[in-house]
């Protein structure tokens, strides 16, 4: 089946036609294209940027569903070359343990520096009881109450049924240039609706040039 041809091999991510054509069209994005730009961010993007984690849907996933006493066995390997100060999970609102999918993403980020979860949801209320269990996690990890340490974020709402991952992804790197440029996540302004507009373009761009460069 032509849905299953490989268009990209990069680094942990293997993209496929039906992968790379979610992009193209007003559909919702699966794991794999997030997990694939997010990978994007941290190794091109950002390259060397040190304080600056992007966690995969997967792992988010395996985090929010497992115990309390198992989150070092999810944590620890992305932690122990490097001690980011700026933590991003990409949040489903996936409840299903078998499987990945679900209905709506979410952004959840960790600011270190400022003891704080922040929430950035492109449905507001959609995804908040999913972020608050998983903030509760989070910060349990690294020694800290969730009491007054997590803010619901006014963010840029999406106007259809699928932007979500794209928001997702806009918010990410908008965010993650603030707080390399000031050390902070609060104040971040909102990512524009243009942005949320060209961003499949972009992507879908940096997916031929990284083709080109393969061969």
């Amino acid at each position: 089946m032509t849905s299953n041809v490989t268009i990209l091999s990069y680094n942990e991510s293997l993209l496929r036609k039906s992968d790379v054509d979610l992009l193209k069209g007003p559909h919702w994005l699966n794991d794999t294209i997030i997990s694939f730009y997010f990978e994007y961010l941290e190794t091109e993007f950002f390259k060397g940027n040190n304080d600056l984690l992007f966690v995969s849907p997967e792992v988010t996933q395996c985090i929010k569903i497992s115990p309390q006493r198992e989150l070092d066995v999810f944590l620890h390997p992305l932690l122990e070359e490097k001690h980011p100060k700026f933590i991003f999970f990409a949040l489903n609102d996936n409840e299903q343990t078998e499987y990945s999918g679900g209905s709506h993403w979410s952004l959840l980020a960790f600011s270190r520096p400022e003891k704080t979860m922040f929430h950035y949801d492109s449905s507001r209320g959609s995804n908040e009881s999913q972020a608050l269990e998983l903030a509760e996690k989070v910060l349990k990890y690294f020694g800290l109450s969730i009491e007054g340490r997590f803010e619901e974020v006014s963010s840029l709402q999406q106007n259809n049924g699928y932007d979500c991952g794209i928001h997702v992804l806009c918010n990410t790197e908008q965010l993650a240039s603030y707080a390399s440029h000031y050390g902070k996540l609060r104040a971040c302004p909102k990512v524009s609706a243009d942005q949320v507009q060209s961003k499949r373009w972009e992507i879908l761009d940096i997916i031929e040039k990284l083709k080109r460069n393969q061969r």
